[in-house]
């Protein structure tokens, strides 16, 4: 059974985030967070979602965005998460089904108060 369709309603603002897995690093030399950055760049091209605030970590990362359409907090960061997983393996040796989310990525509404400024 598929999982219920994510609601991220125009206009609203979220903070997304996802952590690899088993909180193994995903970067750990520069070049990873620089081609992690080009995967951002490229996504954002393709579905230009407004971006606030963005931090990447090495074994997570958090964004704030307010999408322009109820469909595009989604489509970014599945393109998001999707691309970067491809790309991970190579370099790491890992197994080509290895996959360094362990699960969809959980976003929240941030609240119109202290919460925003927090974020």
């Amino acid at each position: 059974m598929p999982r219920p369709k994510r609601i991220c309603p125009a206009g609203e603002v979220f903070h997304v985030l996802n952590r690899g897995v088993a909180r193994l690093d995903f970067c750990e030399k520069v070049e990873d967070y620089d081609a992690f950055m080009r995967v951002v760049e490229e996504t954002w091209e393709v579905v230009p979602l407004p971006i606030f605030a963005m931090v990447l970590m090495a074994n997570h990362w958090h964004f704030v965005v307010r999408p322009d359409n109820d469909t595009q907090v989604s489509e970014f960061f599945r393109r998001l998460t999707l691309t970067h997983t491809m790309r991970w393996p190579p370099p790491y040796e890992t197994p080509a089904t290895a996959h360094p989310y362990p699960r969809p990525f959980p976003s929240f509404p941030a609240e119109p108060d202290d919460h925003f400024l927090t974020l």
